[in-house]
């Protein structure tokens, strides 16, 4: 629909405007038919795994963070708010299953949808930046052992978790605007409804890309470069520090290969796509 202040515009401008618009969206259209039975399948597969597995080991961690930890200590807060997020996304899976498995036919209500695809960057986001304070308290545990207790508090972790929790759902609300629409006879979800959802799901998937995954994945980079150097520093001076510099490196490894194997390949194929998940 054409701007009310563009009324008095020639009708060759407008009906090249219409046209662009025709042409988007007729080869989003296109696009979008040729790559749904393979995304349909793929995604069918990847949450039929993902979402026992995910809610089962997030629900025992949750456990036994809340339960069966005596001591409170920042890297339980972190690792608490860290399991929330996944069960928090793991409880969005079976209505994406439903979706898929009925050929990208959405049955249930608008608010519902939009609340899918919030809570998926709300989830996947606060996830990351979890993993990256994790690394930052190891880091400064490692390099400032005399100052790490005073300097990290669970006080402090607490708010710096509703920190990122409000930061990123902040963030999160331009995806709240896309909805439910119609595309070939059926009412589609997790899609683009228009030229103008498309452009703004484009500029919040890089300003993600760039704060939710490169500087995250950088600072943990930083952090565990810092770390390796000094535990090889100090590692043939204190023998008993064996110990912990292995729970240190097995930390490293997971963490590295959460992003590495997970987040990584998302945000390649986000780069390169640029539509909603």
């Amino acid at each position: 629909m054409t701007a009310p202040w563009f009324t008095s515009q020639p009708s060759s401008v407008t009906n090249a405007s219409d046209l662009f618009e025709t042409g988007i969206s007729q080869s989003y259209n296109e696009t979008c038919s040729s790559s749904d039975s393979f995304k349909f399948l793929a995604y069918t597969f990847t949450y039929c795994i993902a979402f026992p597995v995910g809610l089962l080991c997030n629900i025992v961690a949750l456990f036994v963070f809340l339960c069966l930890t005596p001591k409170k200590s920042a890297n339980t807060v972190f690792t608490t708010n860290l399991a929330l997020s996944d069960i928090g996304f793991s409880l969005t899976l079976p209505f994406r299953l439903v979706y898929y498995l009925r050929g990208g036919q959405w049955d249930f209500p608008d608010w519902l949808c939009r609340w899918c695809i919030f809570s998926f960057y709300l989830n996947l986001y606060t996830s990351v930046l979890f993993l990256t304070g994790l690394s930052v308290l190891r880091c400064i545990a490692v390099l400032h052992p005399m100052r790490n207790k005073s300097l990290i508090t669970v006080r402090r972790a607490t708010r710096a978790c509703l920190g990122i929790w409000a930061f990123v759902a902040i963030s999160s609300v331009p995806f709240l605007f896309s909805g439910i629409n119609e595309r070939e006879g059926k009412i589609r979800c997790f899609e683009p409804s228009g030229l103008g959802s498309w452009k703004r799901i484009l500029v919040m998937n890089y300003v993600a890309l760039t704060f939710g995954f490169l500087l995250p994945f950088l600072t943990i980079l930083v952090c565990y470069s810092s770390i390796m150097r000094k535990l090889i520093k100090n590692g043939r001076k204190v023998k008993q520090r064996k110990t912990s510099k292995q729970r240190a490196i097995r930390l490293m490894a997971v963490i590295l290969a959460t992003f590495l194997l997970c987040f990584l390949p998302y945000h390649v194929w986000k780069g390169k796509a640029s539509f909603s998940p």
